[in-house]
């Protein structure tokens, strides 16, 4: 028997994405509550050895790594451990326990709306 479990996608056309934290920066000021979202996002971030760690298991094959795949990023394993612990704090990650190891993501619908935080706000017609 196996341990794997198949997941489903989410299908951004169906509507299941994560409402974006906070509105674009030009759009209007920020919530305390915005405000407080957004600075744990980039204070996650703001961390090379994090920044690394997201931009790997972004762009890893298939959308996620195995912590048993993220050995060379200039730390120890225990350290890396601490650091996904912060991105998944932030919200930044998600993950998942199969077996012995532990499975991160970044899901798209946190990539989207930390593009919507950064872009432009349409001008008002």
């Amino acid at each position: 028997m196996s341990n794997i479990q198949v997941l489903p996608l989410l299908d951004p056309s169906a509507g299941k994405t994560a409402a974006a934290c906070c509105p674009p920066l030009t759009e209007r000021p920020f919530t305390a509550e915005e405000a407080e979202t957004a600075a744990r996002m980039f204070k996650a971030l703001g961390d090379p050895v994090r920044l690394r760690l997201f931009s790997l298991v972004a762009s890893h094959e298939g959308g996620e790594a195995c912590v048993c795949d993220i050995s060379d990023v200039g730390v120890s394993q225990p350290t890396v451990s601490h650091h996904l612990k912060k991105l998944k704090e932030a919200g930044l990650l998600t993950s998942e326990r199969r077996g012995t190891w532990v499975y991160y993501r970044v899901e798209p619908s946190v990539l989207a709306a930390m593009g919507k935080l950064l872009t432009v706000a349409p001008a008002a017609a």
